[in-house]
């Protein structure tokens, strides 16, 4: 038995397929669930990697101190000065979504900006393709998009084996639960 169940409705992130599509940069002011706060001894090229390279946009910037960063509703990033900055990136990462007709597009944004920052694509045994990016601040950022699901791939048993069905094998919809 398990209890997890289906709560797309609530994620900006689109259903997986071949014709997703991703949201619009969402511009409006929320209280930010979660962010992540990234120092930087070079806020200008920071942002130029996170803009130009990541699809980031500002939001609001406090000029020489702070700028906040988003893409989609809740993907939200806040780089900070700093005097310095890690030598080397940490194991650590942090992820955000994507779909994958962004993969791509994001690899070559990336690597035009900055040649060795990509590794990848490569696809997860939980039925993902992921990108690994180290930004100018030697953050661990993660692009990751669903892939179609197969109920008889490889993936979708590994899904199984830990109780993670489709929403139309499992519970139905989110109402019992709201």
């Amino acid at each position: 038995m398990s209890d997890y169940y289906n709560a797309f409705e609530i994620s900006p992130v689109p259903t997986p397929g071949p014709d997703a599509a991703p949201p619009e940069p969402f511009r409006g002011i929320y209280g930010m669930p979660a962010f992540v706060t990234i120092p930087t001894s070079d806020l200008a090229a920071s942002v130029d990697f996170w803009t130009r390279g990541l699809g980031f946009f500002e939001l609001f910037s406090i000029p020489g101190q702070l700028v906040h960063l988003r893409r989609w509703a809740f993907q939200d990033v806040l780089l900070l000065t700093a005097d310095s900055v890690p030598q080397q990136a940490p194991a650590m990462s942090f992820s955000f979504a994507c779909v994958l007709s962004q993969v791509d597009s994001l690899v070559e944004a990336c690597r035009a900006v900055r040649p060795n920052s990509v590794d990848g694509p490569r696809d997860t045994p939980w039925n993902t393709r992921d990108v690994e990016v180290i930004t100018p601040e030697n953050a661990r950022i993660v692009f990751t998009a669903a892939k179609p699901f197969d109920p008889d791939s490889q993936e979708a048993r590994n899904l199984a084996a830990i109780g993670i069905t489709p929403p139309d094998l499992g519970r139905g919809d989110n109402e019992e639960h709201a």
